[in-house]
């Protein structure tokens, strides 16, 4: 399981007209799954997330969580992140999760962040999404289950 994690002033997901999920400050992923992953991998993740210490302290260092801000997480699923693009020009995504099985983890992760005390919105799994966000830093980081 792959997320991108990105540190957010604002964030918002639409399909259509529609706002879906939309949030103030906190992290915005981006949730990939591929065949292999578990239960474990998602919540290993979540626990991840939660406490990864990307907010600033009051020195300007990075030394507090998500869920010691008090900061949300607005979620989107995202299969191209299992995309391989080494042959050829249009990208393979075999990689990627049958979509049930990827629509069960990725529910499975999100359960298990608000177990862990976050709020957190979502965007709609499948569906045409469009994406907006003010990156806070900016701070993007890539989180794999598999290390």
């Amino acid at each position: 399981m792959k997320v991108v994690v990105q540190r957010c002033k604002e964030a918002r997901v639409t399909v259509g007209e529609e706002t879906v999920g939309e949030i103030d400050e906190g992290l915005m992923l981006l949730v990939g799954v591929t065949h292999e992953d578990t239960e474990n991998d998602a919540k290993y993740l979540a626990g991840k997330i939660a406490g990864l210490r990307i907010f600033e302290d009051e020195a300007g260092k990075m030394n507090h969580s998500v869920s010691e801000t008090g900061g949300s997480i607005l979620s989107v699923s995202q299969f191209t992140l299992y995309g391989d693009c080494r042959k050829g020009r249009r990208p393979n995504f075999m990689a990627a999760a049958a979509p049930a099985e990827a629509e069960r983890l990725y529910d499975y992760f999100n359960r298990e962040l608000e177990t862990l005390g976050l709020k957190v919105e979502t965007g709609v799994f499948g569906a045409m999404m469009d994406v907006s966000l003010i990156n806070w830093g900016p701070v993007t980081l890539i989180l794999d289950s598999k290390g």
